[in-house]
C-alpha cells in the first residue's frame, strides 16, 4: 500500500508548531513515531494534506521527578520509558505496559508515549484496506450511519486498545495540552471522550506536551496485564491495570481499569471501591472485585476486535484478578 501524497512540516520548535497547527486545522495531523499513522494513512482512513514532524522538539523528550510528580514528555520513546530508572521504581504498571507495545523494534526506534496514549480506537470493521471498505456502507467511525460490530447501534463501538493508556488511567495521571491560546491540564479520564468516532478532548490545534503521574507514596504498587493472539506487535484484546496502596495490610487508593472494552480505558470506580479497606489477603473480596470487573467491562464490549465476546468478557475478570495479585505483592515487597 502506497502512502497517499502530502506537505511533510517540520518545525524547529514548540511555538512553530503550535503555529502550523492553528494555520492548518483539520487538514494537518502530527507525526510522532507514525507507528499508527502511516498504516491509516496507507490504508485511507486518515487524508492529510499536511503532516506535521515534532521530530526536532527535543524538549518534550524527558522523564523527570518534580515535586512529587513524574514528568514524562510526550515524544519520550517507549525505550526510554523501559529503561527510567524513576518509572522502574515508582510505576511498575506502566513499565509493563510500554514492554507489552508493539516489538523491541518499535520501542527503541519508532514509538513514543504521547504517541501511544494517543491511539487511535480500532474495530476489526474499521481498521482494513481503502479496498475492503468499498464493498459496504461507511461505518460511523467512517462518516456512517452504520455499526457493523453491534447491530442497530446508534454511534461507533470501537475499541481503545492501547496499552499505555490502560496503565496510565489505573496511575491516575493528567495530561498537559498546549496551543497557541494557552496550556491547559487535564485528568486522563478527562482527556478521553468515550465515543469511537471522536475518542479525544484535544482540539485541532492543540498538542500534547506532558503526561504527570503524582509519585506514589510508601506502601504503593501497580500492575499491568493483557492478552492478545501474539507475544509481540499485536494490540490487546483485553487488558487490564490495577494500582494501589497498602496501609497496616489493607488496601487504600486502588484505581483499576480495563482496555480494549471500550472507546476508552474503562476506570471502574465501583469495582475499585469494593476492596478500599479489605485486607490484602481478602481472598474472597478480590474475587467478588474481579467479578464486578468483569460485569462493568462486558456491558461496553462487542464483537469488534476478532475475538469471541465471551473470551474477552471471562479474560476481563482474570486480568483484573492477577493485577490486583500483583499490585499487592509489589505493594507488599
Amino acid at each position: 500500500m502506497i502512502i497517499p501524497e502530502f506537505e511533510y512540516l517540520a518545525p524547529g520548535d514548540l511555538q512553530e508548531a503550535l503555529d502550523c497547527l492553528a494555520s492548518h486545522g483539520e487538514e494537518a495531523v502530527v507525526l510522532a513515531g507514525g507507528t499508527d499513522l502511516l498504516v491509516r494513512m496507507k490504508q485511507r482512513l486518515v487524508k492529510p494534506r499536511f503532516v506535521v514532524s515534532l521530530k526536532n522538539l527535543e524538549g518534550l523528550r524527558s522523564i523527570k521527578e518534580k515535586d512529587g510528580v513524574i514528568v514524562i514528555g510526550a515524544m519520550t520513546p517507549l525505550v526510554e520509558v523501559l529503561e527510567s530508572e524513576i518509572v522502574g521504581k515508582y510505576l511498575p504498571a506502566l513499565r509493563q505496559a510500554v514492554g507489552k507495545i508493539g516489538a523491541p523494534s518499535i520501542q527503541h526506534f519508532r514509538g513514543t508515549i504521547g504517541g501511544n496514549l494517543c491511539l487511535d480506537t480500532r474495530c476489526l470493521f474499521y481498521n482494513q484496506s481503502q479496498f475492503w471498505n468499498s464493498g459496504r456502507t461507511p461505518c460511523h467511525k467512517n462518516n456512517g450511519q452504520t455499526c457493523y460490530a453491534e447491530e442497530n447501534s446508534d454511534r461507533c463501538r470501537s475499541a481503545n486498545q492501547s496499552d499505555g493508556a490502560c496503565a496510565l488511567m489505573a496511575l491516575g495521571c493528567d495530561v498537559v495540552l498546549a496551543s497557541s491560546r494557552g496550556e491547559r491540564v487535564l485528568p486522563v479520564e478527562d482527556f478521553f471522550t468515550g465515543k469511537g468516532e471522536s475518542p479525544f478532548t484535544i482540539e485541532l490545534d492543540e498538542l500534547m506536551l506532558e503526561i504527570h503521574v503524582p509519585v506514589p507514596g510508601e506502601g504503593a504498587g501497580s500492575s499491568f496485564q493483557k492478552i492478545s493472539y501474539r507475544s509481540a506487535i499485536d494490540f490487546a484484546l483485553v487488558s487490564a491495570a490495577v494500582s494501589v496502596r497498602v496501609m497496616d495490610r489493607r488496601m487504600e487508593a486502588v484505581r483499576i481499569a480495563v482496555g480494549g472494552a471500550g472507546a476508552a480505558p474503562l476506570l471502574l470506580k465501583e469495582a475499585a471501591a469494593t476492596l478500599m479497606g479489605k485486607p490484602i489477603d481478602d481472598a474472597r473480596a478480590i474475587e467478588a472485585t474481579s467479578d464486578l470487573a468483569k460485569r462493568h467491562a462486558s456491558a461496553f464490549m462487542v464483537e469488534n476486535l476478532g475475538s469471541s465476546l465471551e473470551y474477552r468478557q471471562k479474560m476481563a475478570r482474570i486480568l483484573v484478578k492477577r493485577a490486583t495479585k500483583e499490585a499487592i505483592a509489589i505493594a507488599t515487597g
